[in-house]
């Protein structure tokens, strides 16, 4: 019993995630109103992972939906799904955050903060081993960056040693909804460094690449992308959903992935992508996956992998395949691109194997990377931020809800040392060894010749002890 809950904020976030609902409902065999009506007992297996069992056997999700004002709560309520939910866990204000991360964080979302986490208790004690917490929200608008933020916060505080895992929605150049965009962004991605585990990083910007150039749709809708977005959730999460032949969890996924504690920024992708009428043409085999996975076309974050190098990469893999076949592809990956992965963490791909394929899919494979070329993503926020911020562009909205400019100077030069910090890990070799303890050095006003007497005389003192004993 490893329980997730699940929060989604914002209108983004929750379309994206009713999406999600959709399909991990359709993958258990969970119809329309939370009956059980499918064909496999693996379904049933895990399924309290994302469900409650309520009685009767109906199956409730253990989702709260969040929003500051009640029309997407309405429209999710009417939909399809609508009747899945719990009534309680619909959770809205009515005055909506109006692109105001300052509304979200301080204002209007702190009103009814309280209410969120008091639900998420009531979910986390009806849980055996809750494993920890997925949020779904996007970083451009108010109530899902503000808001979403705050919870996250919150949620830290009480529950400081389960996972919180991300799923972020960030803004692209060529698909901006709002102006305020950089500011609302740069402010959550200030939080999300301190305050999340992992956080798969989503753009809309990459998702209508994929729609366009790889199913040929032309002319996507936000449902195209938002069913994208959920196949990739699906595969992250197949792991702990199923049994396989080799299970994760989130905790594994974490300490698998990442190896400072800043840089949990990653880039999922999915395989296969194929064109309606192209699938018959295509062969769904191992060595394909592989490959159309370390695709740059397949990423969902719009930055080029080529750009930087993979610090971790993780794959999930389903359907029926060999253990051996998929070590081996992901081997010839690795050897064939080293230059593209990190020399100083050996063996930095994980794999996770299940048995069971998504719907309509033979196999399947779900990529997360870590890859320092997501700077481009920080950077780009970060140069649209100081455009304003220099001139002061819409501040007042946010120093009128009580922000403090000091707190905008403070995201941005967070932002802006995560950014340096990718770059000197992906300028890292293997054999600079003592470079970074010369820094330390040096910032502690030595200079690197006395740090180098330092290292000398200490290690003559282990060897006098050594030599004694």
């Amino acid at each position: 019993m490893r329980e997730i809950v699940h929060l989604q904020i914002g209108q983004c976030g929750n379309q994206i995630g009713s999406k999600f609902w959709e399909v991990i409902s359709d993958e258990h065999g969970i119809n329309r109103v939370g009956a059980y009506e499918g064909d496999m007992d693996l379904q049933l297996e895990r399924v309290n992972v994302y469900f409650n069992e309520a009685h009767g056997g109906k199956y409730v999700p253990r989702a709260l939906l969040v929003d500051l004002e009640p029309g997407t709560m309405d429209s999710v309520r009417g939909s399809h799904i609508g009747q899945l939910f719990r009534p309680d866990n619909f959770i809205h204000g009515n005055s909506g955050a109006g692109n105001n991360w300052a509304k979200g964080h301080y204002t209007e979302g702190a009103e009814l903060v309280e209410q969120v986490v008091d639900r998420v208790r009531n979910e986390a004690e009806s849980c055996d081993c809750m494993q920890g917490f997925q949020f779904i929200h996007s970083l451009g608008g108010g109530t899902g960056s503000g808001m979403g933020t705050l919870i996250i916060n919150k949620i830290r505080e009480e529950y400081p040693d389960r996972i919180m895992n991300s799923f972020s929605v960030m803004p692209s150049p060529k698909v901006s909804d709002t102006v305020v965009e950089p500011y609302n962004a740069t402010l959550s991605i200030h939080q999300l460094i301190e305050n999340t585990d992992e956080t798969y990083c989503i753009d809309n910007e990459a998702l209508y690449d994929i729609c366009f150039r790889t199913l040929k749709l032309t002319t996507p809708t936000y449902g195209d992308l938002n069913h994208l977005v959920s196949l990739t959730m699906s595969g992250v999460t197949t792991s702990l959903r199923f049994p396989g032949q080799l299970n994760a969890d989130l905790r594994k996924l974490a300490v698998n992935m990442v190896p400072f504690p800043r840089l949990h920024f990653f880039m999922p992708g999915f395989a296969p992508l194929t064109a309606r009428g192209n699938q018959q043409y295509r062969a769904l085999t191992v060595p394909e996956l592989t490959q159309q996975m370390f695709d740059p076309r397949n990423m969902m974050t719009a930055c080029d992998p080529r750009r930087g190098r993979y610090l971790t990469v993780a794959g999930v893999f389903r359907g029926h395949m060999s253990t051996k076949e998929v070590d081996e592809q992901m081997l010839a990956i690795q050897q064939k691109n080293s230059n593209y992965f990190v020399d100083w963490i050996p063996h930095n791909v994980k794999v996770a194997v299940c048995d069971i394929p998504p719907r309509g899919l033979k196999m399947a494979s779900t990529f997360i990377g870590n890859n320092t070329a997501i700077q481009e993503i920080f950077k780009r926020i970060g140069e649209q931020f100081t455009l304003m911020f220099r001139r002061k562009a819409f501040l007042h909205w946010y120093t009128g809800e009580g922000m403090d400019e000091l707190e905008f100077t403070e995201a941005e030069s967070n932002m802006n040392d995560l950014v340096s910090e990718y770059q000197q890990y992906q300028d890292a070799t293997a054999d600079m060894d003592y470079d970074a303890e010369d820094e330390e050095a040096e910032e502690e006003g030595l200079s690197s010749t006395a740090h180098s007497t330092r290292v000398e005389i200490k290690t003559e003192a282990v060897t006098e002890t050594s030599v004694s004993e």
